[in-house]
């Protein structure tokens, strides 16, 4: 009886989920209608720092997906079954990431003109090129996974799959950070290693995301799990925070160096303009580890607390590498100083001095951005009340 109740309560709770999702999907929906009436001047983003919060965004959200997908494709490693709902969130981040592209793009038609006047010598051309097959292979890898579970595929045929869905999970987020660290212009970018840290933090981020989602079914009674299998996800996330930490240590070491070329960089982080992000990235994933590592602390709720402060880490290090590019200008005044070109223009020249952030989203950029996540959180609630992911089934 109370299973019953507990049931019908978290299905009623899905479909409040999905209602308030909808309704903040639609008002995102109308803000970008706003933006493509009045253009990207309505951002706060300008020739000097032409990339923002949009894509921000969609650079931790490719992260979720295929930290999301890496964790599925290798179930059996850790001893852990069922996770089907973990490629699903895989496929909802990813279009929650391409969602953010669209606007970004500043209309409909420029996705057209993208594919059309495409030029295959881009990493931009890659990434989009890589992340529609990543999400089309997700897809096959959802309904693979779905017949392995139901007896109609052999283990060897979704054990191939896996090791695919799992090489392209890396690819996809190499690939983003080549757009980054392959322009040259950008000293913060121009760095090998930046691939290592978006693998490492999309390792860590997804591994957070489903343990919160894991947790979160389990409380509502629509997923059984071992407490072993959650403690050994649990340790698997401490070590890949500890390696995120690792890759930023080394570059950070390398650069702020006596004599090194990049001190300036590592003084924008430490004590300059982004330092408010840097220390709390720094002080969320020292805080993670250590509930993680600490048997009496990792509990349930104290599991949920360290995974969510893995995600705000990752994210205040996808603002500090965004941001970071466009902070420290390669050439002084290298256009012309109005308003079109600096956010923020009313402050005068002091901006264009760098003395504070060059970039802060306007208001309508949280509106727009709000929309487009809740247009993924719609899909992701939508999965779970009607897609046969075997949520009750016991894992061994």
């Amino acid at each position: 009886m109370n299973d019953a109740k507990g049931s019908a309560a978290s299905h009623r709770g899905l479909t409040v989920g999905i209602i308030a999702c909808a309704v903040v999907a639609v008002v995102g929906v109308a803000l970008w209608m706003v933006q493509l009436s009045g253009g990207m001047i309505q951002t706060g983003m300008r020739n000097l720092d032409s990339w923002g919060f949009y894509i921000t965004l969609f650079m931790f959200f490719v992260g979720l997906s295929a930290g999301g997908l890496i964790i599925s494709s290798v179930p059996k490693a850790f001893g852990i079954a069922g996770f089907g709902v973990a490629i699903w969130m895989s496929i909802c981040c990813t279009c929650v990431a391409i969602g953010f592209v669209v606007v970004d793009l500043g209309g409909p038609l420029r996705l057209w003109e993208l594919f059309v006047y495409s030029n295959l010598s881009s990493p931009l051309m890659w990434d989009i090129i890589v992340l529609s097959t990543y999400l089309i292979l997700s897809i096959v890898y959802l309904w693979a996974y779905r017949r392995e579970d139901a007896g109609k595929m052999s283990h060897t045929a979704i054990r191939v799959i896996s090791i695919i869905a799992l090489v392209v999970a890396v690819g996809v987020h190499t690939v983003t950070a080549w757009i980054f660290s392959l322009s040259a212009a950008h000293e913060f970018w121009h760095t090998a290693l930046m691939g290592p840290w978006f693998v490492a933090s999309a390792l860590d981020c997804g591994t957070a995301l489903v343990l919160i989602v894991v947790i979160a079914l389990q409380k509502a009674g629509r997923l059984t799990i071992e407490r072993s299998s959650m403690v050994n996800l649990a340790k698997m996330l401490a070590v890949f925070t500890c390696v995120d930490l690792y890759f930023f240590a080394c570059d950070l070491l390398t650069s702020g160096f006596p004599g090194g070329e990049g001190a300036n960089v590592v003084a924008m982080l430490v004590t300059g303009p982004l330092a408010p992000f840097f220390w709390t990235q720094i002080a969320c994933m020292v805080l993670a580890c250590v509930i993680l590592f600490v048997p009496r602390l990792r509990t349930k709720g104290g599991v949920v607390l360290a995974s969510a402060l893995v995600i705000a880490g990752v994210f205040c290090k996808r603002c500090e590498i965004l941001v970071g590019g466009f902070q420290i200008p390669n050439i002084e005044f290298a256009d012309v100083a109005n308003r079109m070109t600096i956010t923020n223009w009313e402050s005068g020249m002091s901006l264009f001095g760098y003395q504070g952030l060059v970039y802060w989203p306007t208001p309508l950029e949280f509106g727009v951005a709000l929309g487009v996540v809740a247009l993924g959180g719609f899909l992701l609630l939508l999965g779970l009340k009607y897609l046969p992911l075997h949520l009750t089934e016991k894992t061994a």
